[in-house]
């Protein structure tokens, strides 16, 4: 355990990356760059990534089959506050593409041996409760408006959310609060795993870079939330099978937009003794 460290990068300090300004070509750029990580083995990346529908389809499942028809939405939703997390393995493919590296589809796994595990563990469970905490609200706001009583039907409850006062309400509120917690996760994350894969900065340092990424190009940044989440929506549409596109390319967009913000790590000096 003498290597495990969160709050500071390995030599115990704390690193503050310089983050750069960013337009919106930057961001079409990445994601091209993305997609052409994606289109250079193909059928590896699908291949890893049909876990996503694969998900999607059992959430669905579960939610429908315990009278929860009201979470389906909510679940398929919160798929964005997860995202960066569970694309870090498509991080570490475009790295190792970027560095001439083998970068067949098992070399995903390989993020188990990052000297930065301990740092993403920590901001990945953080998401993950992020995300429970949203289907929780998203399930306080339906029962204060509709009651404990879960919808006696998909029928019944499409009905009573598109023609009705209440369900209108429940509409509007819950698209407002969640984008309240994509906000979070944005300004939180959006280039923290790559950052972790690429510099042992910490999991402190890592967010209060996306924080600093944020701040520096907010337009540019809620243009890319906006983009994700829409992309994301697209792809979950056909019963989440396009997220097997979706997810990959955007993964690689990532790990390529955080190239564009971060500057390259400054190489530590070395003390000689005297």
């Amino acid at each position: 355990m003498a290597g495990f460290h969160v709050m500071t990068d390995a030599y115990g300090a704390h690193v503050q990356p310089t983050v750069r300004h960013i337009s919106t070509a930057d961001l079409w750029d990445a994601l091209k760059l993305g997609a052409e990580d994606f289109w250079a083995k193909p059928s590896h990346y699908v291949f890893l990534c049909l876990i996503y529908p694969i998900v999607g389809l059992i959430l669905t499942q579960w939610s429908s089959g315990s009278n929860a028809i009201q979470l389906v939405y909510p679940l398929m939703s919160g798929f964005a506050l997860i995202g960066p997390f569970a694309a870090i393995g498509l991080y570490e493919i475009s790295r190792r593409r970027e560095l001439g590296m083998s970068s067949r589809w098992h070399h995903a796994l390989d993020v188990r041996h990052s000297p930065a595990l301990p740092s993403i563990a920590v901001i990945g469970i953080l998401l993950f409760a992020l995300f429970l905490l949203w289907l929780f609200t998203a399930q306080s706001l339906y029962t204060s408006l509709f009651g404990a009583e879960p919808p006696a039907s998909v029928g019944a409850f499409v009905r009573d959310v598109l023609t009705t006062g209440k369900g209108w309400t429940l509409i509007l509120v819950g698209n407002a609060v969640g984008f309240v917690f994509a906000v979070v996760v944005l300004g939180t994350t959006v280039v923290a795993f790559p950052l972790l894969l690429d510099r042992d900065v910490g999991a402190v340092a890592a967010i209060e870079t996306s924080a600093r990424a944020v701040m520096t190009s907010p337009l540019t940044m809620a243009l890319w939330g906006l983009t994700v989440a829409v992309l994301l929506v697209i792809g979950s549409i056909p019963l989440f099978a396009g997220l097997a596109v979706v997810m990959p390319i955007l993964g690689h967009a990532t790990w390529h937009l955080y190239r564009k913000v971060v500057e390259p790590e400054q190489i530590r000096p070395v003390r000689r003794p005297m």
